[in-house]
């Protein structure tokens, strides 16, 4: 009974696990119950990299005003509270598992203008029911995709200013990472570890009445990809993930894929308001692949690899920002037993082209540097610096798709200037339980 318990926690506790410390509260002799919760707070000291009266490539009629430069801020970031549990089935093996997860905006207020969904409500991140056995497990729900939770422990940096999702994951260089995100209403299977290897896969229905995705899907506050209506920049139909991992020793591997089927993006055309022409942009597919490495050595340095592709079936690949190749290479050095220092780097490849404009020199590289001191096992603080070197036709932010304030292209007027050198520090504090 004690290890059938015991794996049923291991199941139920998911992406989240690696956090969870908290003792499991019984119900009765045959289930569990767990609260945990994560809570990360930061300051920073940000700049856009844009200089005041700057004309913008995209549109030479916009100058930037604003404050462009430094200025601080505190960020909450990706803070959140959950329950989970597992309760075995008779003597079937079976476990029915269940999870519900939210996030907190510890130094925001709650509550949006431009978002339809509430982040602080209830079951807002990943929460599911299934089953489990030792076949694996079946779950229903919202989750982290498996293309993205299969390389998260390759990044040091997570929900900082140097997150590798300002590029990896990111087909536009906007603040969210397509290909690194949650997808709702899924259904998906988690395999067990059979010696090393495990495989994960995922299905979401589009759930979408429209034949161009232009409508938000059945039951759901925003368009499917994340924005508020309408949904012409990025909303897609069925979405279908899959991950195969070895972890074995000093030594992990990873392999993933990713597809959204009939991506709306005729926002960025004439007709949708957009500066591409009619029926260059369209509604066509997009997937994304990688495949990554990670080592720890003897001298207690992990080293980091990943090379991904992203691709889009687009008409007329001159106006086509949504294909380009990227890299992620960083490196943990632990310094005694509490402390960490960690280096990354991440390269966007040039696309065919941007529908502002045509094609331009839009590669990106972002450096970032950080030191973590460990209090514990649960509790840490950390100093992160970042900066995102764009060319002059690339508009990667920092702190996509994880920290709680984005530094981006914009200036006060909502309009964007590529080539812009976003970079600053940032110093914050995570307890989790």
């Amino acid at each position: 009974m004690k290890s059938r318990l015991a794996l049923a926690c291991a199941l139920a506790l998911g992406a989240g696990g690696a956090f969870a410390q908290a003792a499991k509260t019984p119900v009765t002799a045959e289930s569990f119950i767990q609260i945990y919760g994560h809570v990360d707070v930061s300051v920073d000291y940000m700049t856009k990299g844009i200089s005041e009266g700057e004309t913008s490539l995209f549109n030479p009629a916009n100058t930037a005003t604003g404050k462009l430069g430094y200025q601080a801020d505190v960020s909450s970031n990706l803070s959140y509270f959950g329950v989970r549990g597992a309760r075995e089935l008779g003597e079937s093996g079976l476990r029915a598992v269940f999870q519900i997860e939210t996030q907190v905006d510890v130094a925001a207020t709650p509550g949006s203008t431009t978002d339809s969904s509430v982040k602080g409500a209830f079951a807002s991140r990943n929460s599911y029911l299934g089953l489990a056995g030792n076949w694996g497990a079946v779950k229903a729900g919202k989750t982290d995709a498996p293309y993205k939770l299969s390389t998260g422990r390759m990044d040091p940096f997570s929900a900082t200013i140097g997150d590798y999702n300002s590029i990896i994951g990111n087909t536009g260089g906007d603040n969210r990472a397509e290909f690194d995100t949650r997808l709702s209403h899924a259904v998906w299977y988690e395999s067990p570890n059979m010696s090393g290897f495990r495989v994960d896969a995922l299905w979401a229905p589009g759930q979408n009445r429209a034949q161009d995705n232009s409508i938000v899907a059945s039951g759901e506050p925003n368009c499917t990809g994340g924005n508020p209506e309408p949904c012409t920049d990025g909303s897609f139909g069925d979405a279908y993930s899959i991950a195969g991992t070895y972890d074995a020793g000093p030594m992990y591997l990873v392999a993933a894929y990713e597809k959204h089927k009939d991506v709306n993006r005729l926002g960025d055309e004439a007709g949708g308001g957009g500066p591409a022409p009619l029926g260059a942009v369209g509604v066509r597919n997009e997937r994304a692949w990688k495949v990554g490495i990670q080592y720890t050595l003897p001298t207690k340095t992990t080293l980091n690899a990943i090379y991904e592709d992203l691709a889009r079936d687009a008409p007329d690949n001159n106006f086509n920002e949504r294909q380009h190749k990227a890299f992620w290479l960083a490196a943990t050095q632990r310094v005694g037993e509490r402390d960490d220092v960690n280096l990354g780097w991440a390269h966007a490849g040039k696309t065919p082209g941007d529908p502002q404009i045509g094609p331009v020199d839009n590669e990106a590289n972002m450096y970032a540097v950080g030191y973590k001191h460990h209090f514990d096992r649960q509790t840490n603080w950390y100093a992160v610096f970042a900066r995102q070197d764009n060319h002059k036709g690339a508009h990667y932010d920092l702190g996509a798709s994880g920290h709680g304030i984005t530094t981006d292209c914009h200036d006060a007027n909502g309009n964007c200037f590529p080539g812009a050198k976003p970079q600053g520090v940032s110093v914050g504090m995570q307890y989790n339980f």
